[in-house]
């Protein structure tokens, strides 16, 4: 999907600013075409942008100042790409300013392409959502299984949460029995499974071909749903609390299911992790993962959990903390990783026969992001990567060692709305600042 872009002229611009008005156009269509839709050309005096994901100003002069009354009957964002750069124009800084402070218009003015890119890329990201795009999520009773005393303090599973990231972004929320998937996995044939592996394989430890032929089954069973379903563009299933009725659990299918398929993946049921980052990554097209984040902090509330006696060594502790999930750093699919390999699962809630991906992102520098829980304020917060740390026998064998960038770990603990966070490759808060324009985010950076 596309976002669409309505090109707008002032009617005012003489015959020389009408012949660069065309040059800048074509220009940014060569730049921008593979991101952006543009819609015939209209004037603002005459402007009626039904259909347009946002107004593009391809050229500004001086008479806009003048259309105060055509001005504020726009609803949509305002794009300038004034420069030969497909970028705003440093000259049109006063009217950048001018639209925002005194005609309260929303104005994008991207400074680098590639911002302008994330733009574009979340602009149509926000139409697709509300012209019908789903996410499936495979549950039954959550909270009442497995380590029901964690599992049932989450919000994602009320139907308040539901609701509010439905009404937010216009996408539906699907929901399916994980008990009924499973079954259906159970019943896939060996030979068909097999054959799928075999054209699929990744990197394995420890695991037997029965136990892989699992995991294959659960992600047949699930494509099938979602091609049943159509539409869908985020899957997760409560793969932990409701683990009895599995033989093994979704690592690999989520793997497969990004690399083959497209599609974005949570993991436990978490719609609100599932939304956070399918939003990021409509706009980044970044490698990034969620994990369960364990600030040093929080002292033995977190080592416990983990089954270990200490954090690392550090020179700052309190602006540390610890990327685990499922006993290793976290899912992630293999394209984004330096590192990947199948093993056996290490949590006891899960099926014997459970995998669980082993991985390492890039080290350096890594953005946090999450969405809160009423939909609009995105939290931001910069990291690095310094090490990944091994703790032979505990549920944490191989965990990344986390390093708030600014030093603000307890403005992190404060700020923190829950134990699971989204990881980003690289620094990019900047893309992210432009990212929640679109979408009408307040935006917190720690």
């Amino acid at each position: 999907m596309k976002a669409r872009l309505l090109p707008v002229q002032l009617n005012e611009t003489n015959e020389r600013e009408r012949k660069e008005f065309l040059e800048q156009l074509h220009r940014l269509i060569e730049m921008y075409g593979e991101e952006a839709e543009f819609l015939p050309v209209q004037t603002l005096d005459a402007l009626k942008t039904n259909g347009a994901d946002a107004v593009l100003f391809p050229q500004l002069v001086g008479s806009i100042f003048s259309h105060g009354d055509d001005l504020a009957r726009i609803t949509q964002p305002i794009l300038i790409l004034s420069s030969a750069f497909g970028t705003v124009e440093m000259w049109d800084w006063e009217i950048v300013a001018y639209l925002r402070e005194q005609r309260k218009l929303n104005v994008l003015s991207p400074y680098n392409p590639d911002l302008a890119r994330v733009i574009m890329r979340s602009l149509a990201a926000k139409r697709g959502m509300q012209e019908g795009s789903k996410f499936l999520m495979m549950q039954d009773e959550p909270g009442e299984g497995m380590q029901a005393g964690i599992f049932k303090r989450f919000y994602w599973w009320e139907g308040e949460s539901t609701r509010q990231i439905e009404q937010a972004f216009g996408l539906r929320i699907i929901y399916r029995s994980w008990k009924a998937l499973n079954q259906t996995a159970q019943g896939i044939p060996d030979e068909e499974a097999e054959a799928l592996w075999r054209e699929r394989e990744v990197p394995t430890q420890g695991l037997s071909l029965p136990s892989i032929l699992k995991a294959v089954k659960v992600y047949m069973a699930v494509k099938s749903l979602i091609d049943e379903i159509g539409g869908v563009v985020g899957v997760g299933s409560n793969c932990l609390n409701e683990s009895f009725y599995s033989q093994t659990t979704p690592c690999l299918a989520w793997n497969w299911m990004y690399e083959y398929d497209h599609i974005i993946w949570a993991c436990e049921g978490d719609t609100v992790t599932l939304i956070s980052k399918y939003i990021l990554f409509s706009a980044l097209r970044q490698p990034m993962m969620m994990t369960n984040i364990y600030p040093f902090l929080m002292g033995m509330a977190a080592l416990k959990h983990e089954k270990i006696s200490s954090f690392p060594q550090v020179d700052d502790p309190d602006n540390h903390a610890l990327g685990v999930h499922c006993g290793y750093f976290g899912l992630a699919p293999i394209s984004f990783c330096t590192h990947w390999v199948l093993r056996p699962r290490v949590l006891e809630i899960v099926a014997p026969d459970a995998v669980v991906i082993d991985c390492r992102m890039q080290e350096g520098p890594v953005t946090l992001a999450k969405l809160h829980t009423d939909m609009k304020k995105l939290t931001v917060i910069e990291a690095v990567i310094e090490d990944y740390v091994q703790y032979e026998g505990s549920d944490c064998r191989n965990g990344a060692l986390l390093r708030y960038k600014n030093g603000q770990g307890h403005q992190v603990m404060d700020s923190l709305t829950s134990h699971h966070q989204i990881i980003i490759r690289g620094d990019v808060k900047a893309q992210l600042m432009q990212m929640a324009k679109v979408y009408g985010f307040d935006m917190e950076v720690i």
